[in-house]
């Protein structure tokens, strides 16, 4: 099945109601549907009329078959058992993404993002505690440290309810550090 068709399917949109929308023949749109790379002007207008980037509809077939989107979001969610220990939100979406075999850009931006989550923490509780600016600077670190737990939270649900609507994620970063 071509990214078109799932694309189109997704939007519960027929072939017709696709070309009505996007100013692309029916025919042309069967043809993209059975593998022919769309181009131009075409490639234009079917990624507009599905609100979607031009590279999406490109992409080749095999990186979407590699990657699970179900896996990925319980690599993703597997944070959330361990979300308020910094080490341990690494360690468990990398084990089960090594176990599973599931290394994609997807999984690596979900790595990525535990990571500089857990060297903040860990940065804000050592600045915290070198401070030591009695009771009040011990009470304002925890709570500083409580709100960044809760971004995280917010960040994995974020990305995981993103995964389910468009297999993508919502907080995506430029580069990865794995």
């Amino acid at each position: 099945m071509s990214r078109l068709v799932a694309y189109r399917e997704k939007q519960n949109l027929t072939q017709e109601e696709l070309s009505k929308k996007s100013g692309v023949s029916v025919r042309t749109i069967q043809r993209i549907e059975s593998g022919i790379a769309p181009k131009g002007y075409t490639l234009k207008a079917l990624a507009k009329a599905l609100s979607l980037d031009e590279k999406e509809l490109l992409k080749r077939e095999a990186d979407q078959k590699q990657i699970n989107y179900k896996l990925t979001n319980i690599i993703n969610l597997s944070s959330l058992l361990v979300v308020f220990i910094p080490i341990l939100s690494i360690a468990f979406p990398l084990v089960i993404t090594h176990f599973k075999k599931q290394y994609n850009p997807l999984t690596k931006q979900i790595i990525t993002i535990q990571i500089l989550w857990s060297i903040l923490t860990i940065a804000i509780y050592l600045i915290g505690s070198v401070l030591n600016l009695g009771e009040l600077g011990r009470n304002f670190a925890l709570v500083l440290l409580l709100l960044l737990v809760f971004a995280n939270v917010c960040i994995i649900l974020r990305n995981s309810i993103e995964l389910n609507k468009n297999n993508t994620l919502y907080f995506n970063l430029k580069n990865s550090i794995i």
